[in-house]
């Protein structure tokens, strides 16, 4: 099963002092940190391949840096990059509110891992870290708008972390190679009680 592990300890979130989470361990040693100016070329260099690809992220295949730029800073909240132990940059994320003012309280937020550390825990990692920092930001629940249907290692891993399919968008993905594709709409509520 994609980002399976052999086991897990409950301990602090990396970047959240006081709080605790199921953080399930990694192939090599991982820190979790806020994005600094400095990163962004290795932050690209993540980014562009998946991009390109056309087969996860709704960007243009043929975006631009500055466009990319723009889209993963400079119209999200927070940004957070892991490093391996060598302090090469091997995944990020990004959280931003999913919609405006009274939808506001919701997350919406997106990982990319680098290609040659997938399969190794590391989006598992990204995405619990981010659980936990959208809860320190005072978001009440996280949701993916445009979870595409055949990147099953994604949907693994966001079900394996607590998140549940909500709805299913017939055709609503232009994958690059496959053409229309169906998109999960996935969700989990980040407060001790259920919604109404």
């Amino acid at each position: 099963m994609p980002w399976a592990v052999a086991s897990s300890a409950t301990r602090p979130a990396p970047g959240c002092p006081g709080s605790s989470v199921l953080l399930l361990p990694v192939a090599f040693p991982l820190q979790i940190r806020p994005f600094e100016a400095p990163n962004w070329p290795a932050v690209w260099g993540l980014l562009e391949p998946v991009f390109r690809a056309g087969d996860t992220f709704p960007h243009d295949p043929a975006i631009t840096e500055a466009q990319a730029r723009a889209s993963w800073l400079e119209q999200t909240q927070s940004v957070m990059v892991a490093a391996d132990a060598a302090g090469s940059l091997v995944g990020t994320y990004y959280i931003k509110p999913n919609t405006l003012c009274l939808g506001a309280h919701v997350a919406n937020a997106g990982y990319v891992v680098a290609q040659h550390c997938r399969r190794q825990g590391v989006g598992t990692r990204l995405c619990q870290h981010s659980l936990q920092t959208a809860r320190r930001l005072g978001y009440r629940a996280m949701q993916f708008n445009l979870v595409v249907s055949t990147n099953l290692a994604g949907i693994s891993c966001w079900q394996t972390n607590g998140f549940r399919v909500v709805g299913t968008l017939p055709g609503a993905f232009h994958h690059k190679r496959l053409g229309d594709v169906d998109a999960l709409v996935m969700f989990q509520t980040l407060t001790e009680e259920a919604p109404p």
